[in-house]
């Protein structure tokens, strides 16, 4: 009996979070479509949801429905250049380490080691206070420390894959370093490598909502963890104006789910025998 093998296909979590990513994308690309009012513009503040705003206005008469829907934009930029940095940084270190061993291997372990060892959010809250608030420098502060998990994984992924017998017939037909570790080193941590890059932008956007929410946000730069502080610091929570606070919250949760869901190992097809 022979195993058939066939494409392995997307689970119905991942459609679900992919769903989700793309209506956010969508709400983010074309929010100056989506958005009913300018979320600059200023009227009555402190007004409850209305049919002429359906979610309020804030302290100073802003459109919270329409601020919400800008202010997409700044948090998914936030995640996917800090996912990224922290993935490229791990990914690149990972490979390095688990291919040649030896003094590069030790280095970055002892490092991670280190970096794992001090508390994330404390670190991220002196760097971004010392640093100054800004959009920028969120992204620089998250993306140069989360990139410990990402370089664990991709280099005990590696050190598999360097004694496969297709890395060393590479090896003995003359190919370099360079070329083994592009060509059939990365290739095949890719899967890993897009699923810690799913979780390290859901780590980000968590972790730019609760600098943002202590005040540590670019307030030039508006995203849903600013709209939380500006909520708690304004009198919305002590006004109980749900809809001034939650909905933000809400859109966090809500993104971060989508990502954790892409992130997750695909469903396996089940093999069909033939004789």
């Amino acid at each position: 009996m022979k195993a058939k093998k066939g494409p392995v296909p997307l689970s119905r979590i991942k459609l679900i979070g992919l769903s989700i990513l793309s209506l956010f994308l969508v709400m983010a690309i074309f929010a100056p479509i989506i958005a009913p009012n300018d979320p600059r513009e200023t009227r009555t503040p402190y007004q409850p949801p209305s049919q002429e705003h359906y979610l309020g206005t804030n302290d100073i008469g802003q459109d919270i429905l329409s601020e919400l829907i800008y202010a997409s934009r700044v948090s998914l930029t936030i995640g996917f250049l800090a996912g990224l940095i922290s993935v490229t940084i791990g990914a690149t270190l990972g490979i390095l380490a688990g291919y040649y061993r030896g003094g590069m291997e030790e280095l970055v372990m002892a490092t991670s080691d280190v970096v794992l060892l001090v508390p994330g959010l404390p670190l991220m809250i002196i760097l971004a206070a010392y640093l100054s608030p800004s959009m920028w420098n969120i992204v620089l502060a998250v993306g140069l420390l989360w990139w410990c998990s990402t370089a664990r994984v991709v280099h005990s992924r590696v050190l598999q894959l360097r004694e496969m017998p297709f890395v060393e017939a590479a090896r003995s037909l003359g190919g370099g370093d360079g070329y083994i570790m592009l060509n059939h080193i990365l290739i095949n941590t890719k899967e890993i490598i897009y699923a810690k890059f799913a979780l390290a932008v859901a780590s980000a956007m968590l972790t730019e909502a609760s600098l943002s929410f202590l005040g540590l946000g670019d307030p030039l730069n508006i995203s849903w963890g600013e709209m939380i502080h500006f909520a708690f610091s304004r009198g919305g929570f002590a006004n109980d104006m749900w809809w001034w606070y939650l909905p933000p919250g809400l859109m966090i949760c809500a993104c971060v789910l989508g990502f954790v869901m892409i992130s997750m190992e695909p469903e396996r097809s089940q093999k069909a025998l033939e004789p």
